[in-house]
């Protein structure tokens, strides 16, 4: 088959990337290297015989022909963790680039399009979340997505499409969770708030063997999903399996969460202004305040997709990871 990838250069896009080519796929990827783990990223896509060109995805008009003949597009490309830019960002990014990659995608013929949607079009519920919940983003980036959400939808008269709201992913490559594996190893990681509430991860291979299955059933064109792992773990659970794995234990003081709230809402406010990341935000602090359980019904019943790695296992499998590139060191 012949792939492409948008937001290639990332984590999960760069996983799906070596695992189609791992297959016998011909994979192009989209993405930037705006990062030093995208860079790296770039150097085993390449070795692998991956196809990687750097390209913003609101540029994307400018490059259309690179849809021409292209089988499978997986739009993973997005503004996400950045807290010191513009809401206009967000915007160009998440729904005027995802249009980009639709009309391109359109013109082309493509057989199938799976659209990257996210769980931050949730903002904050209670009970168990299914494809039916309401959406209520409660910040820019959940905004954007939904609403890039939405303008792909339109597009399913047009081109075969489906819609994959992906859940926290982790796994090796990811980075995002390293920060926590090493607080962890080091002795230095404590839990803020409660720690009761709950993550509904998936593991990464999970996750890329749902979004193959959901590009590869035809009853699947035009449905939304949310793609959970098996079962979700409070934050607690979460460093206490951690630690088991590195052989470490986490204190059973917890911080309280409103000076950490407020001190990010503060530092968000003042720096980002200025264009300055600011070492904490209140997006880093739904870590430790949101909670999500998700229903896995529709994927199971009309993907006959069940993912099968469960978070510890799965954090034994990352931590080797980290440890076999020296990031826990």
């Amino acid at each position: 088959m012949n792939i492409l990838i948008t937001g290639g250069t990332g984590f999960i896009g760069s996983r799906l990337a070596l695992f189609c080519r791992q297959q016998g796929d011909s994979v192009h990827v989209l993405g930037q290297a705006n990062t030093p783990s995208e860079e790296d990223n770039i150097e085993a896509l390449r070795a692998a015989g991956v196809v990687v060109d750097l390209v913003a995805v609101d540029q994307m008009g400018q490059y259309s022909h690179w849809f021409d003949g292209v089988e499978l597009v997986v739009h993973l490309a997005a503004a996400q963790h950045e807290a010191n830019v513009a809401d206009a960002h967000f915007r160009n990014v998440n729904i005027e680039g995802t249009r980009s990659v639709l009309d391109a995608a359109v013109q082309a013929r493509v057989k199938q399009f799976v659209h990257g949607s996210s769980i931050g079009v949730y903002g904050i519920l209670d009970g168990v979340i299914d494809e039916q919940s309401a959406l209520n983003p409660d910040n820019i980036y959940g905004v954007t997505k939904r609403d890039g959400e939405q303008l792909a939808l339109s597009y399913a008269d047009r081109l075969p499409l489906v819609v994959v709201r992906i859940s926290e992913t982790y796994g090796p490559g990811d980075r995002r969770l390293l920060k926590l594996f090493k607080a962890i190893n080091k002795g230095m990681f404590f839990v803020i708030g409660n720690g009761e509430n709950l993550h509904h991860l998936i593991y990464v291979e999970d996750l890329i063997r749902g979004i193959l299955k959901a590009a590869d059933t035809p009853a699947a064109c035009g449905e939304v999903f949310v793609m959970p792992g098996p079962d979700p773990v409070s934050t607690r659970q979460m460093a206490d399996a951690i630690a088991t794995t590195l052989g470490k234990t986490v204190p059973h003081l917890h911080a309280p969460l409103w000076p950490f709230l407020l001190a990010a809402t503060v530092l968000e406010k003042t720096l980002r202004p200025l264009g300055i990341q600011p070492p904490l935000h209140r997006r880093r602090m739904d870590f430790f305040r949101k909670s999500f359980t998700f229903s896995p019904t529709k994927t199971q019943e009309l993907l006959s997709f069940t993912p099968q790695v469960g978070f510890s296992e799965g954090a034994r499998l990352t931590a080797r990871w980290y440890q076999e590139q020296g990031l826990l060191d």
